[in-house]
């Protein structure tokens, strides 16, 4: 049997961590200050590039900075909201997470999430996109949702797995993606580098 490749979290999304355990994947969550990259968008950068470059940058900023054992395999990614060609990032305060959910309201809007496995020889990626239709929301909804403050650190101010799924009339794609971390997908990654969960190696020798 092969030795278990150490995987580490390259974010400080509890969203992430809760959904790669679910899965039954052993990692080890590295410290916000490890992964915290500026994360503006370059001058016509579209929100594919723009999560996939971030997602590459801070897998290898932790393998640069973070002193990983030897073997250590990176699982960083990031995940923005687009609508009518404006993405939508993490609101900075109350205001513009306000201004985020009315443009939303009614509306269908993309999720792009990308997701980034890296050791100290490779870096591979892979883009996911999800719709998501939301409900007419009131000027007064949005003040209620607001003052619980869950928008906060979300991309497009809103927690599809929280107090916001309520608002959400319809989902074509991965739920996990708009959560921020598409499961098949980044499976399959890391299945590329070697890394398997937990309940896989159970009968092996």
């Amino acid at each position: 049997m092969n030795p278990s490749k150490p995987l580490f979290l390259a974010s400080s999304s509890p969203r992430r961590a809760q959904l790669l355990a679910d899965m039954g994947f052993e990692f080890q969550a590295l410290p916000a200050d490890v992964c915290s990259i500026d994360e503006t968008p370059q001058e016509n950068e579209s929100a594919w590039i723009l999560v996939e470059r971030l997602a590459h940058s801070k897998a290898a900023l932790a393998l640069s900075t973070a002193n990983l054992p030897d073997g250590s395999v990176v699982l960083a990614g990031d995940t923005v909201v687009i609508h009518q060609g404006r993405i939508f990032g993490k609101p900075v305060d109350e205001r513009e997470a306000a201004a985020m959910l009315s443009a939303l309201s009614g509306q269908t809007h993309a999720v792009v999430t990308a997701i980034a496995v890296a050791d100290r020889q490779r870096c591979e990626s892979v883009i996911v996109q999800t719709d998501v239709t939301m409900m007419s929301l009131s000027e007064e909804l949005i003040a209620a949702y607001l003052s619980t403050g869950e928008p906060q650190g979300k991309a497009g101010a809103y927690a599809l797995q929280g107090m916001a799924a309520q608002f959400v009339e319809r989902i074509c794609g991965s739920w996990g993606a708009v959560v921020g971390l598409p499961q098949f997908e980044t499976a399959q990654l890391l299945a590329a580098f070697g890394i398997r969960p937990f309940w896989q190696k159970i009968n092996e020798i």
